[in-house]
């Protein structure tokens, strides 16, 4: 056996470096050379404990920890016990992995789930796209998930405990329940990679959940947002027209842009540009979170010039900041209701306002010959898989533009010659 013992406390306390000491028995001192601070003066070197051992032929290096927590006498017993597992065949360092990977699941025997989901929730919702979303993560969790998971440690939770969670919305509020078990699985998922416990995750829908509950599209059919027969918006944009406020353009402008009602709502004139005939959505209010540019036909800046007035300064020029279609406070943007309300004034309480979006898509699909990928662009969707999207780097713009101006050709020749954009004396 190798002689041990070599070392003495004053030496170690002395040593300056750079140096290797060696004390016997495989354990090391390592001294770094020492560093100026910032004030210039010399600093300590930085001194740290090595055991070397041999396993299956190969050198390995195990640290014990640095000098001076962990002394002299300390790094030795240390090395004592690393040499007693290599005797009886143990590698000594994923001996140390396991000890330490156990020492934290014991501490995480504490960590509940309702506290192990804030911390990921602040983790993570800076990288969320909105407010709302952000709550709703919050909302879902304390009225669901937490009256039965809440005061759990993360390492005890099971696939029963996330069915009783589950199972009371799974058929009334599917929609919801599913959004809830992905919640769940993501606080989950992050709780194993941080070490707070083990094995598969019990809130895993394939090959776990999926044995359990039923499919959720065979819990209640889909339902899609009630849209307008293409055939028919020629009756819906006489009576549309014939309404005055600023919903209703607001509404008209949504529905020959295709777009979302919260982009239509949010969108200031810092967006729109006039001369280039193009509005520019920025990625912090599209929903995909990319950048989306949406081509202006003839008849969108023609309605939109009809409400440029209200964002007029004194100097005769457009505020920038100023909301294209503005609420009743002209720095706040209508409610995302407005246009629902709108719908219902009007006696189209089976329409929403989202239905428009396939109106548009249907007249694309049967009435022109514009490839599909086109079409869900004007949409702002993703297109094909991110290994097409990567090779498509252009966003179809002029084969947009052109299928814009024949949607807004087909709105407007669908009207009838005497419906006109009614002026705004007040505002709804």
């Amino acid at each position: 056996m190798a002689r041990t013992g070599k070392l003495t406390a004053v030496e170690v306390a002395k040593e300056k470096g750079p140096a290797v000491l060696h004390d016997g028995g495989g354990l090391y001192l390592r001294v770094s050379r020492p560093r100026a601070g910032g004030d210039g003066r010399e600093m300590a070197a930085a001194k740290s404990w090595v055991f070397r051992f041999q396993l299956s032929g190969k050198r390995r290096d195990m640290g014990l920890g640095a000098y001076p927590d962990v002394s002299l006498a300390d790094a030795r017993g240390k090395a004592a016990d690393a040499r007693r597992r290599l005797q009886d065949r143990t590698d000594p360092l994923e001996a140390k992995r396991m000890e330490r990977r156990a020492q934290r699941l014991a501490e995480a025997k504490g960590r509940a789930f309702r506290e192990v989901a804030e911390e990921f929730i602040n983790r993570n919702e800076a990288g969320w796209r909105n407010a709302k979303h952000r709550q709703q993560w919050r909302n879902t969790l304390a009225t669901y998930a937490y009256p039965i998971l809440g005061d759990l440690a993360v390492s005890a939770i099971d696939a029963g405990l996330v069915v009783q969670v589950l199972d009371p919305i799974w058929s009334t509020k599917p929609e919801t329940a599913s959004r809830v078990r992905g919640r769940i699985e993501a606080v989950l998922d992050a709780a194993t990679v941080r070490g707070f416990r083990q094995g598969p995750n019990p809130a895993q829908w394939k090959g776990n959940l999926a044995h359990v509950l039923p499919p959720r599209g065979k819990v209640r059919q889909v339902e899609h947002h009630a849209a307008l027969p293409f055939e028919e918006l020629s009756a819906f944009l006489v009576a549309l027209r014939s309404r005055s406020g600023m919903a209703a353009r607001a509404l008209e402008f949504a529905i020959l842009t295709a777009a979302r009602t919260g982009e239509v709502l949010g969108a200031t004139w810092r967006e729109i540009d006039l001369d280039g005939r193009v509005w520019t959505i920025p990625a912090r209010r599209m929903k995909s979170g990319r950048e989306h540019r949406v081509p202006l036909s003839a008849a969108a800046l023609a309605l939109i010039e009809h409400v440029r007035p209200l964002a007029l300064m004194q100097d005769g020029n457009v505020d920038p900041a100023a909301l294209v279609f503005p609420g009743l406070r002209r720095a706040l943007p209508m409610s995302g209701t407005v246009m629902l309300m709108l719908l219902r004034r009007m006696k189209r309480g089976d329409l929403t306002t989202h239905g428009f979006r396939s109106t548009f898509a249907d007249w694309a699909a049967e009435r022109t010959a514009y490839p599909r990928e086109v079409v869900e662009m004007a949409l702002a969707h993703s297109v094909g898989n991110k290994v097409e999207a990567a090779y498509r780097r252009g966003d179809l713009f002029e084969k947009r533009r052109m299928l814009m101006s024949a949607w807004a050709e087909f709105c407007q020749r669908q009207a009838p010659t005497s419906a006109t954009v009614i002026a705004l004396p007040g505002r709804r």
